[in-house]
């Protein structure tokens, strides 16, 4: 079992892809990216949590999605194409969010 050792905001600019079907990718803001260590003190690893609070591995994420990596896009560059961001007011318990987006 890992335990978290350290955790620390993430800047602005940092985005979690999660690959929905085949031809559809959706990227969440990461929020904080977490310092994980094995419990014996080994095998130390960093993740990210998006917005919506999944990271690579977890077994609550939403079903549908497979985690495919983390991107950086400088904030004055705008937001990667498939960017979403939650709907506000909204707990994530209340159903899934990954869905694939629809062109305009």
């Amino acid at each position: 079992m890992k335990q978290i050792v350290e955790i620390v905001p993430a800047r602005p600019g940092w985005y979690a892809r999660w690959q929905l079907t085949p031809d559809a990718t959706r990227c969440y803001a990461v929020s904080l990216w977490a310092l994980l260590e094995e419990a014996d003190g080994t095998g130390r690893e960093v993740v990210g949590m998006d917005c919506i609070g999944q990271w690579p591995g977890a077994e609550d994420n939403e079903s549908g999605g497979d985690f495919v990596r983390y991107l950086y896009q400088t904030p004055d560059s705008g937001a990667p194409e498939d960017a979403d961001r939650p709907p506000t007011g909204e707990l994530r318990e209340s159903g899934p969010r990954l869905q694939p987006m629809t062109a305009p």
